[in-house]
């Protein structure tokens, strides 16, 4: 218990750092997968690891410079109709398509790298179906 409230004292400071912080804009687009700090979160919600809580997250839609939704990728797959499974520098990963969530852009810390257009797609459709 005592961890877990330490780990929720530790993402509130971060955060408040986060939401007061710089006004530095990243220019990002849909496809792009980012780090980013996704914080301590409750129940099954998904969340970031390590001093900045982060994760990375595939950006799903750029609704204007500050507002976007991301599905967090994980490494750890599972074979269900909630997760969309991919390799990248033979590395399996899978992108969450069930913890689709609106992000601030100030929660992105570093681009990594962009998806195909083809595997882009069949994720859409995935999400399309589960909507």
């Amino acid at each position: 218990m005592k961890e877990e409230i330490v780990k929720f004292t530790n993402w509130i400071k971060l955060k408040i750092k986060i939401h007061l912080g710089s006004d530095i804009n990243f220019y990002f687009k849909e496809r792009e997968v980012w780090w980013a700090s996704l914080g301590a979160n409750v129940g099954s919600e998904i969340e970031g690891k390590n001093i900045n809580f982060e994760r990375p997250v595939l950006v799903l839609k750029k609704f204007s410079k500050d507002m976007l939704w991301i599905l967090p990728l994980t490494s750890k797959h599972k074979e269900t109709e909630y997760h969309h499974k991919s390799v990248y520098n033979d590395q399996e990963f899978s992108v969450i398509l069930s913890q689709l969530r609106t992000i601030s852009s100030k929660r992105l810390l570093r681009k990594v790298r962009k998806i195909s257009p083809g595997e882009f797609k069949i994720i859409i459709d995935k999400i399309r179906q589960l909507l």
